[in-house]
């Protein structure tokens, strides 16, 4: 059983809110092994959450790539009414002394979710010399959990990258092209893979922003991809990357139609704590008419984990 250290409500200068929020949670109280980092992910009916999934914007970090602008916002690291605020976010208050003095016309770093958790993740490490940490987010939370290390890697904390342990996401979107890309492939998945992030299905987000020739949004990372009977690949890429495929479109609405009948009886399948509540049948309902909209449900995504299985391996004689 994990110990809660600590729930925190984040400015998000997207929204001009603070609604990015962050848990942080250790295996014991003292003398941790595992330290982890929770960033909330979009809520269903917050029209503001899923605006920012289907923001377009860039910002560019000249070492790194173009990021993701709404995803930096809700780190509290920039403002796009103003883009200098970017560059004084990411790169000026970049130490302890100037952290202490904002710019007035700033939330405090109390309230950025980036300057907050790296400073309490500091102390935490600090504190408990045998712990490593571990971010993992589902949706907008998961874009902002690969994006905290990406930031930590570009201000060369060396010493708290070398403890983590690894970031899991689950139905994250895009958060930058392919230089961000080849940037966080050095720094997370070599010499061994750090960073995982998990696709269920026909789920709409992870395909979002983008990838074409206009936007140039891509993916890194190890991908691991299921389907909807649970079976688990590693692979580059999920299917139909860009949710646009004609060839996929009566496969997905078919397939919308098995996981409402797969609901209805997930308690008699697999006993009474995966049966579904109506909540999640209603939103399979929804899944009848826009089929990746269904599939973003976190309770496809924590099933997968439970019930993942290899694909068959036949071999022939």
């Amino acid at each position: 059983m994990m110990h809660f250290v600590e729930f925190y409500n984040c400015w998000n200068d997207y929204q001009q809110e603070k609604s990015t929020q962050v848990f942080i949670m250790c295996d014991k109280p003292k003398d941790a092994n595992l330290i982890l980092v929770g960033f909330r992910g979009t809520e269903p009916f917050d029209a503001d959450d899923w605006s920012t999934d289907f923001d377009y914007s860039w910002y560019e970090i000249p070492e790194m790539g173009k990021v993701h602008m709404g995803f930096l916002e809700a780190l509290g690291l920039g403002n796009r009414e103003n883009v200098y605020t970017f560059q004084e976010r990411l790169f000026k208050q970049n130490t302890e002394s100037s952290e202490s003095s904002i710019n007035s016309e700033w939330p405090s770093d109390d309230s950025s979710a980036y300057y907050t958790i790296r400073r309490k993740v500091k102390s935490l490490l600090k504190e408990n010399d045998k712990a490593n940490f571990v971010v993992t987010g589902h949706s907008l939370g998961g874009a902002l959990a690969i994006l905290f290390p990406t930031v930590l890697a570009m201000h060369k904390e060396e010493a708290v990258m070398q403890r983590l342990l690894g970031v899991y996401t689950y139905g994250q979107p895009r958060v930058g092209n392919r230089k961000l890309g080849w940037y966080m492939e050095e720094h997370l998945n070599h010499p061994t893979p750090k960073y995982f992030r998990a696709v269920y299905c026909n789920d709409l987000v992870p395909r979002l922003p983008y990838d074409d020739k206009t936007f140039l949004y891509k993916h890194f990372g190890v991908c691991l991809y299921y389907n909807s009977m649970y079976i688990e690949q590693r692979v580059d890429e999920e299917p139909n990357p860009n949710y646009l495929g004609m060839r996929f479109m009566i496969p997905m609405y078919l397939n919308a139609v098995w996981e409402l009948i797969r609901g209805l009886g997930m308690g008699y399948a697999y006993g009474e704590e995966y049966k579904e509540s109506w909540e999640s049948i209603l939103w399979r309902m929804v899944g009848l008419f826009i089929p990746g909209i269904a599939d973003h449900s976190p309770v496809d995504y924590v099933t997968s984990i439970r019930l993942a299985r290899k694909p068959d391996v036949s071999s022939s004689s």
